[in-house]
């Protein structure tokens, strides 16, 4: 009689039927791809390649790190002989320019740049791929931090090289600057990816971005003094987060006695921490209300 074990016919892949022959191929298929690269993976190749497209373009290159250096040379020139020795026009500015900077690399860059990839079909286009909103979102972080730090560091070495500029001494000094840069950085850019969605083109969008940033540098303490501003000026000023920066930054390079120029007399950084926080809540709000990927003609 024979056994169980000996009549048994092994199972081969064609008597198993095309469901578990299809079943065996996907299995290692699957095996052999391994899991797809998450979002921050993907957002930091993302980041890459915003850079490299961002310096494809050497005029705009040239333009957003030199400007702030470039006002600081012209102010140190023609304004040079207005204040005394204790605090030179380079001294006095360069803080404020600092500020300005980071808005500049931040809110009318990624206003302007966003719009334009909307219009022309980018956005809809990365949309459609599997890579994660996310992943967008991390490489424009991405830029605006290279954009800001090459900046920064530009327009700190042309002051300490050519005009000998007093740089924060202190740990705590530099840790002001620090957050500063950080949350100022963040709600711009924020406010930045919100207002891009205003610009029913990509020609509008320069005008619709520049326009309020260059009403704030006027009124937030960057060119002309707080003290010298009136009341009403500082307080419509004081609703939008650069006048906070760049007092901010002052509380970072200059001396403790300055504090009594500002409007209040103190640095108040408890204040430029909470402004600019709430700046970062609301800028995330507006864009998740106001962010589309197509144009309005494109429904």
């Amino acid at each position: 009689m024979s056994t169980p074990s000996t009549t048994q016919k092994t199972a081969s892949p064609k008597d198993a039927g095309p469901g578990a022959r299809s079943g065996a191929v996907r299995t290692g298929t699957d095996a052999s791809r391994g899991r797809p690269p998450g979002a921050l993976r993907v957002g930091l190749s993302r980041g890459w390649v915003e850079i490299r497209t961002f310096s494809r373009e050497w005029e705009g290159v040239l333009f957003t790190f030199m400007l702030p250096a470039v006002i600081l040379v012209l102010f140190a020139t023609v304004m040079g002989g207005m204040f005394d020795m204790e605090m030179s026009a380079v001294d006095y500015f360069l803080p404020g320019l600092m500020a300005m900077g980071l808005m500049s690399v931040s809110f009318q860059t990624l206003g302007v740049a966003i719009a334009a990839e909307r219009e022309y079909g980018g956005l809809r286009r990365l949309r459609g791929t599997p890579m994660a909103p996310s992943s967008y979102f991390i490489g424009k972080t991405i830029l605006v931090l290279f954009l800001a730090l090459g900046q920064v560091v530009l327009l700190l070495g042309v002051a300490r090289l050519f005009f000998d500029a007093a740089l924060p001494t202190g740990v705590t000094a530099w840790a002001t600057v620090a957050w500063v840069f950080v949350l100022g950085t963040v709600a711009c850019s924020l406010l930045g990816i919100a207002i891009s969605s205003l610009a029913r083109t990509a020609a509008a969008a320069s005008a619709v971005v520049t326009f309020p940033f260059l009403v704030l540098q006027f009124i937030s303490g960057i060119f002309v003094p707080t003290v010298a501003l009136p009341d009403w000026v500082l307080n419509a000023a004081g609703l939008f987060p650069l006048l906070w920066m760049a007092q901010g930054m002052r509380a970072g390079f200059f001396p403790e006695e300055m504090a009594q120029l500002e409007p209040s007399g103190a640095w108040d950084l408890h204040l430029v921490a909470l402004a600019l926080g709430t700046w970062c809540v609301v800028g995330l709000v507006l864009t998740l209300l106001t962010f589309r990927w197509k144009t309005r003609k494109d429904g």
